[in-house]
């Protein structure tokens, strides 16, 4: 009866054993993939905008909410346009809550000119020169090559909002 169950005895240990390493193996290789996943994820997703018409300028602006030119902004879907550092157009909207979008105020298909400014219709920033094309300020897309050029929003508090790039 002692021979018969050795063997048992035997395989009991190697299968404990067998499964200890696996569950090391398995700690160790989610380990792995939580620091390649945090390594791997940048704030904006690595996401360039190339577009071979409008210049990438760095600038940051502090909206103060409470001024009356940047009124438009406490409501929902009621885009305005403004301009920072003297030459830098942003079309910008509130979507929902603390959920706002800016945008390059260029026409993001054609070289800046005299004409390619953006003007606001409804809830579209349309180009006035001839092309025409007309950009959805919810996600900046339009019926041509480029699309918008996003810049980043973030809510300081109730009544003031940065915009950067």
């Amino acid at each position: 009866m002692l021979i018969a169950t050795k063997p048992n005895l035997i395989n009991l240990y190697l299968l404990a054993s067998l499964f200890t390493t696996f569950l090391s193996m398995k700690k160790y290789f989610i380990i792995f993939m939580v620091i390649g996943l945090l390594f791997g994820c940048e704030k904006d997703s690595g996401r360039t905008y190339n577009n071979p018409y409008l210049p990438n300028y760095s600038f940051s602006a502090t909206i103060n909410l409470n001024l009356p030119g940047y009124s438009g902004l406490n409501s929902n879907s009621n885009p305005i346009m403004f301009t920072v550092d003297g030459d830098i157009n942003i079309v910008m909207m509130k979507v929902a809550g603390t959920d706002y979008r800016a945008w390059n105020g260029n026409c993001p298909n054609q070289a800046p000119t005299a004409c390619s400014k953006l003007s606001i219709q409804g809830l579209s920033a349309k180009c006035n020169c001839e092309d025409g094309y007309a950009y959805s300020l919810f996600d900046g897309t339009a019926a041509a090559q480029y699309g918008m050029i996003p810049y980043r929003v973030e809510v300081l508090n109730s009544s003031t909002i940065r915009v950067y790039n």
